[in-house]
């Protein structure tokens, strides 16, 4: 015991009977309220199936044979960063896939892992529907380079263009 006090020092009571008022509890602040009705939506999203969207024959969706759902997902919701673009408007079919190709090449040298093609809604006559559409699909789900694709989200083009995923070299 002696030690003890020799350690602790001198002692000295201390009258104090009042109670410290703590603070009133804060009330909370919205400040995510966008942010969770926007995840609300993506939620009542994830619940179509990819063939919700296909049947409409507007938006294009794709994944080679082994790639995880959750990738898809992640690439519908625009959670990878887009490193590179092409706008393929204007172009005729043979001129669109020597770009398109050439440029998938390209940032596949430069390591970009997601960019986006911009390939339009095409002209709806009644004689000749879009054309370029049709083919980026075909030539993407052909390309080994191509991990996944699918339609872009509104502000990046909607049903226009396309988010694609590329391999890493």
């Amino acid at each position: 015991m002696a030690l003890f006090r020799e350690a602790v020092g001198e002692v000295r009571s201390v009258n104090n009977d009042r109670v410290e008022a703590e603070a009133p509890p804060r009330r909370p602040i919205l400040r995510h309220s966008e942010d969770d009705d926007r995840s609300v939506m993506r939620a009542l999203l994830d619940d179509l199936s990819e063939t919700d969207f296909l049947e409409t024959g507007e938006h294009l969706s794709y994944t080679q044979p082994g790639v995880q759902r959750s990738v898809l997902k992640k690439l519908k919701s625009g959670r990878y960063s887009l490193q590179s673009e092409i706008d393929l408007h204007g172009l005729t079919v043979n001129e669109a896939r020597q770009e398109l190709s050439e440029f998938l090449h390209a940032a596949q040298e430069r390591r970009h892992l997601c960019v986006r093609v911009i390939h339009g809604k095409g002209r709806k006559t009644a004689e000749r529907g879009p054309r370029l559409k049709p083919a980026v699909n075909q030539w993407l789900q052909r390309n080994r380079q191509v991990l996944a694709f699918c339609s872009a989200r509104l502000n990046d083009g909607g049903t226009g263009a396309v988010y694609v995923l590329l391999k890493r070299t």
